[in-house]
């Protein structure tokens, strides 16, 4: 009797567990099962997930191609100055040695590939003095470099490797340029190879204040992605990867990045490194005028608006200008349709000529708008 109702409990628990499993794989098919209420609610759930991160892809700028491909074409340029041999000073020094062994010096900084064949731009300020230069890769391959050419009237100098295939970044258009646009900034910075920062371009022809006096060509893109020391001669390009301008310099109380930084425009660059290649030297046109910002006050005496154009103060005897029928008191507002509304601007326009070239002045004089035909 005893056995009979072990073998009636056991056969009740089995049943049981198997109900319960039966149970859930009905209730895990119902749920899953296609065409559910539940398989519905996930299904839209993934969907609104998926257009969220879509939508977060649209609205934040993502500059991984851009940075990925420039980063392969900007280098990492040391420069060595030779140390000079120094008499000693005293018969004491050249007796027992004081005399201390003079060290070579060292300069970092960054340069871009323009062209595969192996030109590399960078800064005048770089290279300044340099006794040997190298140039080191993204993928640290080192090359001797040697020197092409130097403009320090816009600190662009041009340098060769012997290379070939190698990556070069497009030339873009700093033209186009917008203001709030978005850049990257690539270089070295504190010998920190190949960093990327991000900003976006602030201003537009903006110069620098002079204190040396030296003739300078300044029409600075302005931006506020971070350049410190060892970024010179890098590259700022656009979202698209195409090289808008060369880091030149920061404005600073410290030495180290403090908000603002600037940068050569590439279609500046694109004339020096032709010229370098095509003349061996800058071919630099002259209009031949004084120019001076307009002030509001001029403004209204010209009944202009404010920041259109540039006033002729004085116009050079036989100069380019005075051949074509420039005078003073002209306003110029436009060299080849582009506008030029401060001095810098205008100074970038006519930098981009060569001497014989011609260009369209279009200037306002008494009221009247003119086109003028110049001849550099």
């Amino acid at each position: 009797m005893g056995k009979k109702l072990l073998y009636f409990a056991l056969i009740v628990i089995v049943s049981g567990v198997t109900a319960y499993f039966a149970a859930n794989v009905a209730i895990n098919r119902k749920v899953v099962g296609e065409g559910s209420v539940a398989s519905s609610i996930l299904s839209d759930k993934s969907d609104r997930k998926s257009e969220a991160r879509r939508i977060v892809t649209r609205d934040v700028p993502n500059f991984s191609d851009a940075a990925e491909t420039c980063v392969q074409a900007v280098v990492y340029v040391k420069v060595t100055q030779k140390a000079k041999y120094q008499q000693p000073s005293s018969i004491l020094d050249l007796l027992f040695g004081f005399a201390q062994t003079p060290k070579d010096q060292v300069g970092l900084g960054s340069g871009v590939i323009i062209r595969s064949d192996g030109y590399v731009v960078t800064n005048n300020h770089v290279i300044a003095g340099a006794d040997v230069i190298e140039v080191t890769l993204e993928d640290n391959r080192i090359f001797p470099a040697r020197l092409i050419g130097t403009d320090p009237a816009t600190d662009i100098a041009l340098l060769k490797i012997d290379g070939t295939d190698l990556p070069a970044i497009p030339l873009g258009d700093s033209d186009a340029v917008r203001l709030g646009e978005w850049v990257l900034a690539i270089g070295s910075p504190y010998d920190l190879r190949s960093t990327i920062t991000a900003g976006i371009v602030s201003a537009k022809g903006r110069a620098l204040p002079n204190y040396d006096g030296q003739y300078r060509v300044e029409s600075f893109i302005q931006t506020d992605a971070a350049v410190n020391p060892g970024n010179s001669g890098g590259a700022l390009v656009n979202a698209v990867g195409e090289l808008i301008g060369i880091n030149t310099s920061i404005i600073s109380l410290t030495g180290s990045y403090a908000g603002y930084s600037f940068a050569v425009p590439v279609n500046i660059v694109k004339k020096i490194t032709d010229d370098f290649i095509q003349y061996g030297s800058v071919q630099r046109a002259m209009l031949g005028v004084s120019i001076v910002e307009i002030t509001p006050d001029m403004a209204r005496e010209f009944n202009l608006n404010n920041g259109e154009g540039v006033y002729v103060a004085q116009v050079q005897p036989d100069s380019p200008a005075s051949r074509a029928g420039i005078r003073e008191g002209d306003i110029i507002k436009e060299l080849n349709l582009n506008k030029v509304n401060t001095p810098a601007a205008l100074q970038e326009q006519v930098n981009r000529l060569r001497p014989g070239e011609q260009a369209v002045v279009t200037v306002i004089r008494n009221g009247s708008q003119k086109e003028i035909i110049v001849t550099f």
